[in-house]
């Protein structure tokens, strides 16, 4: 039987309450909703009971982190929303081959969405929020009317519909809500964000000094205090402004979905290629002479240890190669104790006190491969020999770029000053690198001027292939001009001159969107040799494909009750994207378009989705899709001539494929 799409994001609450219903049925009862009819609630007092024999109850003083309207942020998170998502192929490049998502809309509503087909399956998001300066943008979600909504609630239009003011403005610091709103704003994405995340999913959120304990707080109250992996402090500029204390560095805090899934990061050390290269040098003038190779080799590295930073003590060779002499002993008292024989005076080694490290097995191991340096006798401890093909680089607590050059780069592939302190693409790169493995997601719900497309797109030349999410609301720079700060009017003046001269609109999204073509044009020039994926498919965020009659089927008059209830302005495949989510399918998904008996059928992952949305569908078209036995089939209601042809259809499924799910919308 066909079942109806409800064509709108999951309803969380009801999820839950669901579950709970399933595990506690004591904990059900009833009481009237504001229409006076008795309805199924939880019992919170019975379920605290349950859950606990002595929890906090009411009026018992305990810790937490609370601020106004925070039951409205938690609530935001779980309310469902029926906008979709529409795809534009005039933006988007290589659209049909592309693993690559930019979505432009509020990143909340978005989220929601993405809630559906990526739950799970984001390995690494990285954003970079408003830091709440008093000057910059904090969107303005409102807690009574969904996002689209929100221009009538605010007044950004006027009775004529002229808009008057942005969808989202300055929280000055003025604002007896300063913190507040910020909270409100933050919340509820970080909630909705950490079920996108995998199991050993990991998220990075750039900040400053302004709101790092609000945020550090609400990170660990929605991803645990166990979760909560560090601070990262990042040092980027040299601040000469006259004051108190010389603010020179940002904050990047980590946290993740379950610690217990993680393990070591670390990736090749880069500089370490260098040392590499100058003793292949060193090997074909002195062949066989270890000692000569030494000195020279250890000259080298004095000489550059800018350039080798982290690797300097890489300067022993022998004739494997080139390694530095590590720690034997144990980290701990409990160690391993076995005798270890010196090679030349032919007597038992010196013991670390601890005891050795490495098992009798694995120093047999290590002994037969000449992986031991030897003291002089046997008074010196031996060390293990760490090789230099092994040498490994691990994230520390603080790192320092000169800001000054991701500017430049941004500015050199761009235009000069027309993007206020672009992220660095090397430190995002630095930070995915650690986390993902081939084929990997990432996410950047405030992708700005999408650093992190071009920071994957760098790392995919070194032989990492990553897919990507980017979401960003298409702030009208005509307008945030207008209460703009005096440097900031300087540089969207640039932006809006600059979108003039490549004949765009006046939208913050067409210069991420325009950054992402020329980086991914760039990435490929200078690396001829590399397939990678550097097209990206653009999706708008906009109100659902559907009239409110199909969400309101009791308030259907007799006028409306045979009416097409899709919106005539959506295309068919602005309907296929609404049923992708809805049914959990990557929106990146291979689509193919056919014809079959004069209808457009749609074929999504291979034949996993097949859909038609075109009015008087004939038994042939449905007798060809029946035969390709999809997971899933979806039509829409006005495709159905009469119930007799409905009947049809349900008998040629069941005949050549019983086990497809219909759906019908």
């Amino acid at each position: 039987m066909f079942e109806k799409m409800k064509m709108k994001s999951a309803d969380i609450v009801s999820e839950n309450m669901a579950y709970i219903a399933r595990r506690w049925p004591e904990c059900l009862t009833e009481a009237k909703d504001e229409n006076g009819k008795l309805r199924q609630v939880i019992d919170f007092d019975r379920l605290r009971q349950v859950l606990s024999a002595d929890a906090a109850g009411e009026g018992q003083e305990r810790y937490q982190f609370t601020w106004p309207d925070k039951r409205h942020a938690i609530r935001l998170a779980n309310t469902p929303t029926t906008d979709t998502l529409r795809p534009c192929r005039e933006d988007s490049v290589d659209f049909d081959n592309t693993q690559n998502l930019y979505i432009e809309g509020d990143n909340l509503d978005v989220l929601k969405l993405l809630r559906e087909s990526y739950l799970g399956k984001v390995k690494m998001i990285y954003i970079d929020p408003p830091y709440n300066t008093g000057g910059d943008f904090v969107y303005k979600d409102n807690f009574i009317k969904k996002n689209s909504d929100y221009a009538e609630v605010s007044g950004a239009y006027d009775e004529e519909g002229n808009q008057v003011v942005d969808e989202f403005e300055k929280n000055s610091d003025s604002n007896g809500r300063f913190h507040t709103d910020w909270l409100n704003m933050i919340y509820p994405r970080l909630k909705v964000a950490r079920d996108l995340l995998t199991e050993d999913g990991v998220i990075f959120i750039s900040i400053d000094e302004h709101e790092v304990e609000n945020l550090k707080k609400t990170v660990i109250e929605i991803f645990g205090d166990l979760n909560y992996i560090g601070t990262l402090i990042i040092q980027t500029a040299t601040d000469n402004n006259p004051g108190q204390i010389k603010m020179e560095h940002e904050y990047i805090l980590c946290a993740c979905k379950n610690r217990s899934n993680l393990t070591n990061w670390e990736v090749k050390n880069e500089s370490a290629k260098y040392i590499q290269e100058e003793y292949n040098r060193l090997k074909q003038i002195y062949n066989s002479d270890i000692a000569s190779i030494q000195i020279d080799l250890r000259k080298f590295i004095r000489k550059n240890s800018t350039l080798l930073k982290g690797v300097t003590h890489y300067d022993n060779v022998d004739k494997q190669g080139v390694f530095h002499d590590g720690d034997i002993a144990n980290t701990r008292f409990g160690g391993y104790e076995y005798d270890i024989i010196h090679p030349i005076t032919g007597k038992v080694c010196k013991m670390p006190d601890k005891g050795y490290r490495f098992s009798e097995e694995t120093m047999r191991e290590m002994l037969a491969s000449d992986d031991i340096l030897f003291g002089a006798d046997e008074t010196t401890l031996p060390k293990p020999k760490i090789r230099l093909e092994d040498a490994k680089d691990r994230l520390r607590s603080v790192i320092y770029e000169d800001g000054r050059s991701s500017t430049k780069r941004f500015e050199k592939l761009m235009a000069r000053d027309i993007f206020q302190n672009p992220k660095s693409d090397t430190i995002i790169a630095r930070l995915i690198d650690f986390i993902c493995d081939d084929n990997d997601l990432v996410l950047d719900f405030f992708s700005g001027s999408a650093t992190t497309a071009e920071a994957i797109f760098n790392l995919g030349a070194k032989q990492k292939h990553l897919r990507y999410i980017l979401v960003q609301i298409p702030e009208n720079l005509d307008i945030s001009i207008k209460t703009a700060t005096n440097k900031a009017k300087k540089t969207i003046k640039n932006a809006i001159a600059f979108l003039d001269t490549i004949h765009k609109n006046h939208l913050i999204t067409e210069i991420g969107k325009e950054r992402i073509r020329r980086a991914g044009k760039k990435i490929k020039e200078e690396h001829p040799d590399w397939k990678g994926d550097t097209g990206f498919r653009v999706l708008k965020l906009d109100s659902s494909n559907m009239e409110n009659v199909y969400y309101t089927p009791a308030e259907t008059t007799e006028q409306t009750l045979f009416a097409d209830n899709i919106k005539p302005d959506r295309t068919d495949e602005d309907l296929l994207f609404q049923v992708m989510m809805e049914l959990g399918i990557a929106l990146s998904d291979k689509i193919e378009k056919t014809v079959t008996a004069g209808k457009t059928v749609w074929n999504v992952g291979q034949g996993y989705l097949m859909a038609c949305f075109e009015r008087d569908v004939t038994e042939d078209t449905i007798t060809a899709i029946a035969k390709q036995q999809p997971q899933y089939f979806v039509m829409a209601d006005r495709s159905l001539a009469s119930d007799n042809v409905a009947d049809n259809f349900e008998q040629l499924f069941e005949e050549y494929s019983p086990d497809t799910q219909r759906r019908i919308l």
